[in-house]
């Protein structure tokens, strides 16, 4: 099994490699970057930068509130809060463009006062939408940060008299000194590589973003060079990105702790249960309002959808099961090769299994394009370059999901196994897979449903005969065909849901060994 994990790192690097290699190729007879390309990678990083900046600042009263409130409902509210993992782009753009588009509430609301409305298009649109993808992941980070504080330095706090203000300066700032600039690297590090909330928001070529722009440079201009030089700038600003985020990511040193319930003293006052109560609403409302207005417009035309929204959904849901198979056939070798060779040669091997977080799909299509484009043709290739692509994206996510479950295994039972001479497949199979069901679910639901809201690698490749479900979505807004749009959103956020639940609840089964 080591030896199989060693040969997975070796073809995830070359399936990564070799592509970001045949772009260095094709860009050394590319064109260099012109003013639209500048004004792209200016507005790559301003809107990164404002929506990480302000899905941090939003999140930390919420997250404050959740951490010191107990109420009805609050596991499902946390719950709901993971969302934004799961949730296709396509949908939440829907759900935005129900509440703050021409014909949203909110314009419905300033035109009933008398008020000129509001646009959604340009910089502004994208910042909201990556606010709404990521302020929940802002908050949990967070959320998790508060709970990392034992609950022991409370009650010493109570006990030495501190009120809210002497805990803020002394427990909760130091901790989110700590917490705020990984959080907001790694929410920095995921609107970089943004295309399908650009694509729809963005509203014309001063909001543009570098995944955008390579996009346009195949689809409407088919020039390769310019693309490659693009892909290459894309992955040096993802690379610099990912570095920052590992490099700033750090939990707070407040010792240990007896794993009691937190109590908290300092938050009886009616100010804060009304400041907290506000915070809590206010995030529920702007994160669920859009996914409730989706629901209920797109349902009515649920039965009228066509035959083309059937085969898309069609080609969807063949992709997510053709990406999970990849995920765990790449991720579930490469964790147990990550166990049993540790030290650097198991470190390596899992960083090789991360470096898809570093290059975005648009990149690894891109020189996918350029080695295809020679030989075949590209569209012929569509699905199972969509489906490798999407594998590809979903390993750092299984591998973060499997190798502390292997290690726990191996920990608690491995010793046991060795001394019964329990090796290779017969280790594999009555010691790992039994006991390794539910995070092996858990990573397979996410796969699917990350691949089902996938808009990107299928965009460059599809041509007007194929397309999977986002895509088919995103050409009925384009048609101005909204109602149809709804429905077949809702559809696509059913079928996502039900393929997570589906793969997370068959590996909800204890080991029965």
């Amino acid at each position: 099994m080591a030896r199989a994990g060693a040969g997975i790192a070796a073809l995830v690097a070359a399936q990564i490699l070799v592509p970001l290699g045949a772009v260095l190729v094709r860009a050394g007879g590319g064109s260099g970057l012109g003013p639209a390309d500048w004004a792209a990678i200016r507005f790559t990083v301003l809107q990164a930068g404002l929506s990480a900046a302000l899905s941090v600042a939003l999140a930390v009263p919420v997250a404050r509130a959740l951490a010191r409130r107990r109420f009805f409902g609050r596991g499902l509210l946390i719950t709901l809060l993971g969302a934004p993992f799961i949730l296709p782009s396509i949908v939440a753009i829907i759900g935005l463009l129900a509440v703050f588009g021409r014909s949203g509430l909110l314009n419905r609301g300033l035109e009933a006062l008398g008020l000129p409305g509001l646009t959604i298009y340009g910089l502004h649109g994208v910042v909201l939408a990556h606010v709404f993808f990521n302020m929940p992941l802002a908050i949990r980070l967070i959320l998790q940060g508060w709970l990392a504080i034992p609950a022991e330095r409370f009650r010493l706090a109570a006990a030495l008299g501190m009120g809210p203000r002497e805990i803020g300066r002394w427990l909760e700032r130091p901790m989110l000194r700590e917490v705020l600039p990984g959080a907001a690297m790694v929410i920095f590090l995921i609107c970089l590589t943004s295309f399908a909330v650009a694509l729809t928001l963005g509203g014309g070529p001063r909001a543009t973003t570098v995944e955008l722009a390579i996009y346009q440079a195949f689809r409407f201009d088919f020039d390769l060079g310019r693309a490659a030089v693009l892909a290459i700038v894309q992955l040096a600003l993802t690379g610099l990105a990912a570095a920052a985020a590992l490099g700033v990511a750090r939990m707070p040193g407040f010792g240990g702790g007896l794993d009691r319930v937190v109590e908290r003293w300092d938050v009886g006052g009616r100010a804060a249960r009304v400041a907290d109560a506000l915070s809590i609403g206010a995030a529920a409302l702007f994160l669920l309002l859009p996914l409730a207005l989706v629901a209920g417009g797109g349902l009515a035309g649920m039965t009228a959808l066509g035959a083309s929204v059937a085969r898309a959904a069609a080609v969807s849901l063949s992709l997510a099961l053709a990406s999970v198979a990849l995920v765990v056939a790449l991720a579930l070798p490469l964790a147990l090769a990550v166990q049993t060779w540790p030290g650097k040669a198991g470190r390596a091997m899992e960083a090789i299994g991360h470096a898809g977080i570093a290059a975005s799909p648009l990149v690894i299509g891109t020189g996918l394009f350029l080695l295809v484009f020679p030989v075949a043709d590209p569209q012929r290739l569509a699905m199972p370059v969509t489906a490798l692509v999407n594998a590809l994206m979903g390993l750092p996510f299984a591998l973060r999901v499997l190798v502390p479950a292997v290690a726990g295994v191996e920990s608690a039972h491995g010793r046991l196994a060795t001394a019964l001479g329990m090796t290779g497949w017969a280790r594999l199979r009555w010691l790992l897979l039994p006991r390794l069901r539910r995070p092996l679910g858990f990573a397979a639901g996410l796969t699917a449903a990350l691949s089902m809201g996938d808009l990107g690698v299928i965009a460059l490749f599809a041509d007007g005969d194929t397309a999977t479900l986002p895509l088919q979505v995103y050409r009925l807004m384009a048609g101005y065909r909204m109602a149809e749009a709804a429905s077949a959103a809702l559809l696509l956020l059913l079928l996502s849901l039900a393929l997570f639940w589906a793969f997370d609840r068959g590996g909800r089964t204890d080991a029965a060994t």
